[in-house]
C-alpha cells in the first residue's frame, strides 16, 4: 500500500536545497501569508458589516476579496510546510486540489472583474440608471455567475490535465502544482481533452478582457467630455485601482501559465511563480485602501465601535466588582 501511494505522489521543486534557506523562505512566506490573508479578510469584514459600503462596487470587491484568500490558500501554506519540513511530496490527490481550486479560484476572479468594469461603465456613462441596473439581484447573479465559471473551468482543467498517463519522473518544475507542469512530466503524447480546455478558457479571458477593454473605452470618452476637473478626477481615481489590479491579474497570469516549461527551473521561473502566487492577492487591500477614504473612514468605524465594545465590558466588569 505504502509503495502504491509513493507512486502516485509528486515531488515539487523547493526554491533551494540549503535547509537553512528553506526555513527562511518559509517563515518569510508565513509572514508575507498572514498580512496578505489579514489584509483582504479585513476588506470582507468591513464591507459586510459596514452599511456605508453596502453599494455594488464594494459588493464585487468583497467578493473579490474572498477570491484573493482562496487562491493565496491553496498554493503557499503547503510551500511554507514544504519548506519548514524540508519535504517536497504532495499528494495526488493535494495535486488534484491545487489544480482544480486555482483554476476554480482564478476563473471566477476574471469575471468579477469584468463585473467591475461593467459597474463603472454603468456608474460613469449611465449614472442616472445606476440603481436601477445594479440592483442586488443582478450584482447576485454576476457573482452567481462567476462563481458558476469558476467551477466548470476548474472541473475541465483537473479532469483533463489527470486522464493523462504519468508513467516518467514525477518530479514537477514548480513549486506548486500547476497545468503546464503536469503536461511537462506526462509521458501521454495527445491531451486533446488539455487542450480543448485551455482553448476554451483563452476565449473566456479574452471575451472578459474585451468586455473590460469596451467598457472603460466608453469610460474614458465620457470622463474626459466632463466639464468639471473635480468630477474628472474622482472619476479616475474609482477606475484606475481597478485597471491596475486586472492588469496585474492578466500579466500575471498569461505570463505564468504560457511561458514554455524549462526541464531545470531557474531563479526567475522561481520569481515568476512567487510573484503569480502572491501578487495579485496582495493588490486589494493596497490599492483599495491606502488612496480610498470610504475604507479607511469604515476603519475608523470599526475600530471606534471595538473601542467602545471594550469599555463596555471594563466598566460592567467593575461595576460587579463593586457590588460584589
Amino acid at each position: 500500500m505504502a509503495n502504491h501511494t509513493l507512486e502516485t505522489d509528486f515531488i515539487l521543486t523547493l526554491i533551494s536545497d540549503s535547509k537553512q534557506t528553506q526555513l527562511f523562505h518559509g517563515f518569510l512566506f508565513l509572514l508575507i501569508y498572514m498580512i496578505k490573508v489579514m489584509g483582504n479578510l479585513l476588506i470582507f469584514t468591513l464591507v459586510t458589516m459596514d452599511r456605508c459600503l453596502h453599494t455594488p462596487m464594494y459588493f464585487f470587491l468583497k467578493n473579490l476579496s474572498l477570491l484573493d484568500v482562496g487562491l493565496i490558500s491553496v498554493t503557499v501554506p503547503n510551500f511554507i510546510w514544504n519548506c519548514l519540513t524540508h519535504r517536497s511530496i504532495i499528494t495526488f490527490s493535494g495535486c488534484v486540489s491545487q489544480v482544480l481550486l486555482v483554476v476554480y479560484f482564478g476563473g471566477s476572479e476574471v469575471f468579477i472583474l469584468t463585473a467591475m468594469s461593467y459597474d463603472r461603465y454603468v456608474a460613469i456613462c449611465h449614472p442616472l440608471h445606476y440603481e436601477v441596473i445594479m440592483n442586488n439581484r443582478t450584482c447576485v447573479q454576476m457573482v452567481a455567475v462567476s462563481w458558476f465559471f469558476g467551477s466548470i473551468f476548474g472541473i475541465l482543467y483537473s479532469a483533463g490535465t489527470f486522464s493523462l498517463s504519468f508513467c516518467g519522473s514525477r518530479k514537477l518544475p514548480q513549486i506548486f502544482c500547476d497545468v503546464p507542469s503536469l503536461l511537462k512530466v506526462s509521458c501521454s503524447r495527445k491531451h486533446i481533452t488539455t487542450d480543448v480546455s485551455v482553448t476554451i478558457g483563452i476565449i473566456y479571458g479574452f471575451l472578459c478582457l474585451v468586455c473590460i477593454g469596451y467598457s472603460y473605452i466608453y469610460i474614458f470618452n465620457t470622463v474626459l467630455r466632463m466639464p468639471s476637473l473635480q468630477g474628472r478626477s474622482k472619476a479616475f481615481s474609482t477606475c484606475v485601482p481597478h485597471l491596475i489590479v486586472v492588469t496585474t491579474f492578466i500579466i500575471t497570469a498569461v505570463f505564468a501559465n504560457l511561458k514554455p516549461v524549462p526541464d531545470v527551473p531557474h531563479l526567475v521561473d522561481f520569481l515568476a511563480s512567487v510573484f503569480y502566487s502572491l501578487m495579485p492577492p496582495s493588490l486589494n487591500p493596497i490599492i483599495y485602501s491606502l488612496r480610498n477614504k470610504e475604507i479607511k473612514a469604515a476603519v475608523w468605524r470599526l475600530l471606534w465601535r471595538l473601542q467602545h465594545c471594550m469599555l463596555g465590558k471594563l466598566w460592567n466588569q467593575y461595576l460587579k466588582r463593586q457590588r460584589t
